[in-house]
């Protein structure tokens, strides 16, 4: 354990004194029972974080070793004798610049992480996610549609609030697509797992036959799942980067088409120009997705992005009324604003 950590505060407690034996340690709650005596392990922490003494120097003042003090430090976290509180600098800098957007954009809600990776991206945005959620208002028997795309993944598997008894909705077919960030039952079950939500699923692929969507049309599952979507109270919706930057495209769909080269960016498929119209392509008609007619009905239909790349995508799918909040970090924030001006 190094010398100093970040800054703590220690509770002022009594010298704890058992009924039977003067000076011992009073009992810890079960599971959490301390080898040393609760006194010892409060003037050890009183001395570090308050005093600023260093472990040698309580080492001498207790009598004890210079590893018995790291233990004792240590000990004081376990037990929460010390609260520790690492403050964001950047708060005040995020919470105007997300007021800032909001205006700018003219959407209902913007949440920000301060920073964000690609490597950490659903633990990152945790918060922000989840001050969204909590915009919501949700109840059990609510339903909330989840869309795909790699930031959905991220989140699904690593920053969904609790949800208990919400229903959780896919908004686009891709049951066989190979790529795991188009596989949208896989991340609405991810989703529910960590949200203790109850999981709809899609039997659909992404852009069925002629055929098939027409058996779709008439299948009592697929019926239900259409209907949660238009009586859906919020929904988590990745925003796609242009097309021309991608490396990968959910399963069928006519990557080779011209026409995606205009493709600024989707929200569940529904692909959109610079200005947020439609862009339509053969078989377009027959995709299995959300319509854009729905997203814009949605009380709280929550955009993810983040990048750089995603700020035409963004714009677009603001324009096109396919998203009225977003959660993005702080530094796409600052790039919407310079594109905008």
């Amino acid at each position: 354990m190094s010398d100093r950590t970040p800054s703590a505060s220690v509770p002022s407690v009594p010298t704890p004194v058992s009924p039977d034996r003067p000076g011992s340690a009073t009992p810890a709650p079960e599971g959490q029972r301390s080898r040393f005596p609760l006194d010892t392990v409060y003037q050890a922490a009183r001395m570090y974080y308050l005093e600023d003494a260093t472990q040698n120097e309580i080492a001498t003042r207790l009598g004890v070793s210079r590893p018995t003090v790291s233990r004792l430090v240590s000990e004081a976290r376990r037990s929460g004798l010390v609260r520790i509180e690492v403050v964001d600098p950047f708060q005040d800098e995020t919470v105007a610049l997300a007021e800032r957007l909001q205006v700018v954009l003219g959407l209902q809600a913007v949440h920000l992480a301060a920073v964000t990776h690609t490597a950490t991206l659903g633990v990152d945005l945790a918060e922000p996610v989840a001050a969204a959620v909590e915009g919501m208002r949700l109840a059990p028997g609510d339903a909330v549609l989840m869309s795909s795309g790699s930031t959905v993944h991220a989140i699904a598997h690593g920053a969904m609030p609790a949800m208990p008894g919400v229903q959780l909705v896919p908004t686009v077919g891709g049951q066989a697509d190979p790529n795991q960030w188009f596989q949208t039952n896989e991340i609405t079950r991810a989703a529910a797992e960590r949200s203790g939500a109850i999981p709809t699923f899609l039997f659909a692929q992404a852009l069925p036959s002629e055929a098939l969507r027409a058996s779709l049309d008439e299948d009592p599952a697929f019926q239900h799942v259409v209907g949660l979507w238009s009586r859906a109270k919020g929904a988590i919706l990745g925003i796609g980067a242009p097309v021309v930057t991608r490396d990968a495209m959910a399963r069928g769909l006519p990557v080779d088409d011209d026409v995606f080269d205009r493709a600024t960016g989707d929200v569940c498929l529904n692909f959109t120009g610079p200005d947020g119209e439609p862009i339509e392509f053969p078989g377009s008609d027959r995709m299995v997705r959300t319509s854009r007619e729905v997203l814009a009905a949605v009380p709280h239909a929550v955009g993810v992005a983040v990048g750089a790349v995603k700020v035409p995508s963004i714009i677009s799918a603001v324009r096109g009324r396919l998203v009225n909040e977003l959660v993005t970090d702080a530094a796409t924030a600052r790039a919407l604003l310079d594109a905008l001006a």
